[in-house]
Order: C-alpha cells, then structure tokens, then sequence
C-alpha cells in the first residue's frame, strides 16, 4: 500500500452508535481503523435523535430518517431527497462501501446513477429471517425481496463474512460471484487479571470454583437462547452447580426473565444488561469457562472472536456460521442444535478445567482475528475493486464507440 493513493471511502451503514447491534460495531471498526491506519473513511447513516457524533474524530454524515422507539434504537433511513445525493457526490469518494442492503444501499445506488463510482456491499445477517417474521402478508415480503435483491444486484463486488452466509444469499435470490471477507475483534488478545476476576465475583456473589457460562449479544430468542435456559434447567435439575452470565439487551429480553424464573433459574442467573466498556467486557469473558452460542441466526459469531481474545471457548452449533473454523474439542466445542445436546456437552467438559482452558487458549491462538488485520484485507481488496471498475468501464466505453462507428459506416 506503501506507492498507492489513500482511499476516501463512505462507510455505510442502516445502524450506528448509538444503535447497538453486530452491524454498527463493524460500521464503527472499519472507519476507526481505516481512519488511524490507512486512508479517510466517512460513515454515511441515518440521523438519530440521540447521536452524539462529536465524540468520533472523523466525519459521519447523518442523512434523513424516521425514528422507531426501541430499545435497539433504530432509524429507517429516508435517502430520497436529489440533495442528499449531491452531498454524497461531492465529498469525492473513491469507493462507496455498504455494511446492509437497505435504505443506505439504496441511497448509494441512486447517487451512482448520477455519477459513476464503484460499490462494494457486505452482506452480514440473515434478512430472510426478519422479513418472514415480521411482514404479515406475501405482497409486502415479495417487495422487502426484491428490494434487498436489487441493491445486492447493484453492488460490483458482493462480500460475505462467511461461506455460510452465502446460503442466505441465495435464498434471496441472489446467484452472483461474492468474496469472503471474515470480521475481526476489536478486544485485545488478553489475560484478564486475578483481581479483575475477583472483582467481578464479589459484585455478583459469585462462588469460587463453580462452573461460569456466559451469553453475550441481543436478547431475542432466535438466538436459540431458549435452548440455553432449558439445558441449564436440566443441569439445575440433576442438582449440578454453575452459574450463566446473561450480557447484553433486545426486544425480548423481558420474556426470557419470566422463562428464568419459570425455570427456577432466578438464583443461577446473572443478568448485566447492556455493557458498552470494552474493558468490562473483556473481564466477563475473561471470568467465563465458556462462552454458550447456540445460534444458527447469526453469519459471523463476532463474540467467538471476542471470547476467543480472552481464551475462552465457546459451545456452538455444528454447521452453523458461528462455528466455521472451529474444530470440535480443539479451538472450541460442537453439539446439534437442542437442549439437550448442549446439556449433554456441558455434563462432560464443565468440570475438566484443563481442558476448558488448552481449548481456549488454541481459540486464542487459531480463531482470533484482529479488526486491524481484517480491515488491512478488505482495504487491500478496495484497489481491486476499483481497478475492476475502470477495467469494466472503459470496456463498456469502448464497445460503444465501437458501435457507433460501426452503425455510422453501415448507413454511409
């Protein structure tokens, strides 16, 4: 990169801090790094009425929105007015780089009708599953559809963060070329210190030399947490002793506290809500014998990397994104996806210590990826994509000329 110009890349994105959820963490890193280490990186999100944009030290143009109330605290961005893509186009990008293919890869479509630039679109979660869940009738899904198909279709390279992603890619409907392009971790590689541990174990009562588990991301239940809680009831039934860290927030966080409590887990359950210090963060992890994420929703795993950073395993689904690379009773643990394969798991490793801990530190060493070195790739792959463009272009450029001169001799 040494001999190469600096790229100016928008960074878009459908959600950004304040809003919280896998998406806007990556957002976030990719202009943070690439803005400390590599070129100029504008993020390019709807407006939210509790931004506070001053705290970056880099630019975020914030376009029209409608706000949601939530507790995820989205905006459904609104990229309709000529203006907004003026701005877009005047800010001179070499790039234009989408994180979801929403209202902002919308937006980014309209502006290259104006003016040519090259796109690139990060295809990260399952869409498919909210669209089916959450839009009542067929006329209305069929549009959601062909709406995110038409902005996958516009982009001139397609990035997925795993092979597995690419099945919901094709489901829908999308049937191009793509490129694996893996997030990273933005915690350290780290050994979370005694005194930190013992901190957080008086804080929340939590006895010596008892089998720790945690969760860690959004609390709604197609992350399979439902099969975390009956596993944990059954070990609680056979009268074993642990205790679950639950870490983190979402819509449906109130109906999995009445599914503890109706389980009778009240008392093995340790709930820490949304936790934003990174720092904090890496002391949960660190406490944990193992990270549960059961989840077959998610595409990447992004905190299989983050538990990872503090040598912690995780148990997660075979087959599932979250555990491509993962090698059963090597870098992490594998089970199907139910209670009681999870319960069966846990019987056998959660009191061999040794174990927990040679299989976490291979995660630390084998499946950590940092953000530094993930953005460092897909940097390097901005200057194919741009070269690829020019290549295209002046192709198209010169078989129109052709054509024209061809026209021209035939009817004179």
């Amino acid at each position: 990169m040494k001999n190469r110009k600096k790229l100016k890349i928008a960074i878009g994105t459908d959600a950004f801090p304040p809003t919280t959820d896998g998406i806007s963490n990556v957002a976030q890193s990719y202009a943070d790094i690439i803005n400390k280490k590599f070129g100029e990186a504008v993020v390019v999100t709807p407006k939210n009425p509790n931004q506070l944009d001053y705290r970056y030290d880099y630019q975020i143009y914030r376009y029209k929105s409608w706000w949601v109330p939530s507790k995820e605290g989205y905006s459904i961005g609104w990229p309709f007015k000529d203006q907004l893509h003026q701005d877009i186009i005047d800010m001179n990008f070499d790039i234009l780089h989408s994180h979801a293919p929403l209202a902002t890869s919308y937006y980014f479509r309209r502006v290259v009708e104006k003016k040519k630039i090259p796109t690139v679109l990060t295809y990260h979660t399952k869409y498919e599953y909210d669209f089916d869940r959450r839009i009542p009738t067929k006329p209305a899904r069929d549009f959601a559809y062909r709406f995110l198909l038409n902005n996958i279709n516009a982009a001139d390279e397609v990035w997925v963060t795993s092979k597995g992603t690419v099945d919901s890619l094709r489901k829908v409907g999308y049937t191009g070329d793509y490129v694996v392009m893996p997030n990273g971790c933005d915690l350290p590689v780290t050994n979370v210190s005694d005194d930190d541990i013992a901190l957080i174990k008086r804080k929340h009562n939590i006895p010596n030399d008892v089998p720790l588990f945690i969760y860690t991301g959004r609390m709604i239940w197609y992350k399979n947490i439902e099969l975390i809680l009956d596993a944990c009831a059954m070990l609680k039934n056979e009268g074993k002793e642990f205790r679950l860290i639950m870490l983190g927030f979402g819509a449906d966080e109130n109906a999995i506290k009445k599914k503890i409590r109706k389980c009778g887990l009240f008392d093995y359950v340790i709930w820490t809500g949304k936790i934003l210090d990174r720092n904090e963060l890496l002391g949960y992890y660190g406490i944990s014998d193992l990270l549960l994420f059961p989840s077959t929703f998610d595409t990447n795993g992004l905190v299989v990397r983050e538990a990872a950073a503090c040598a912690t395993p995780s148990l997660l689904v075979s087959g599932s994104c979250a555990a491509e690379g993962v090698e059963d009773g090597k870098t992490g643990f594998l089970c199907v996806e139910s209670a009681h394969s999870i319960r069966n798991t846990l019987n056998t490793i959660m009191e061999n210590k040794e174990l927990l801990k040679t299989v976490g530190k291979n995660a630390q060493s084998q499946i950590y990826i940092s953000w530094e070195d993930a953005v460092k790739k897909a940097y390097e792959r901005y200057y194919t994509v741009i070269d690829n463009f020019k290549t295209k272009n002046k192709t198209a450029y010169h078989y129109m000329i052709n054509s024209l001169i061809f026209i021209f001799v035939q009817n004179f």
